[in-house]
């Protein structure tokens, strides 16, 4: 288990941060939208505080194609999945029951209890599939 985090004004305003944003989301653009705020948080402190966020399960963390790590503050504590667009983010928390006892019904098979899982859906959702529609004509 995570070591609690301290109350900093730094770490409070990386949760506001990450209140306010629907996307996921580098630790570097983290930054770049905290110093366009007028923060004088570092990009280390930035990216430790993410870090043990993610750890505590304060905010959920993905890969992106690159691999690069991204963060995002769910509304949904508990167990759940993420539609992402490719194009802009756009970021939709879906449950998964299906899912769920598929993996179950996995692990079973081979002999597995307790069986965890991780699933990110990707696509296009309809505003960037409309945009890309509208520069081709």
């Amino acid at each position: 288990m995570a070591e609690p985090q301290r109350h900093t004004k730094q770490r409070a305003e990386i949760l506001e941060l990450l209140h306010d944003v629907e996307e996921f989301r580098s630790a570097q653009q983290l930054h770049d939208l905290l110093r366009h705020r007028g923060s004088g948080v570092g990009l280390a402190t930035v990216y430790r505080t993410v870090q043990a966020l993610a750890d505590s399960g304060e905010v959920d963390t993905m890969r992106t194609a690159e691999g690069e790590a991204v963060y995002r503050r769910c509304a949904e504590r508990s167990h759940h999945h993420h539609l992402v667009c490719r194009g802009c983010g756009r970021t939709v928390e879906i449950d998964g029951p299906a899912a769920e006892s598929w993996a179950e019904q996995v692990g079973a098979a081979h002999g597995f209890t307790d069986v965890d899982h991780v699933i990110e859906l990707t696509g296009t959702c309809s505003a960037c599939r409309a945009a890309a529609a509208d520069a081709g004509r």
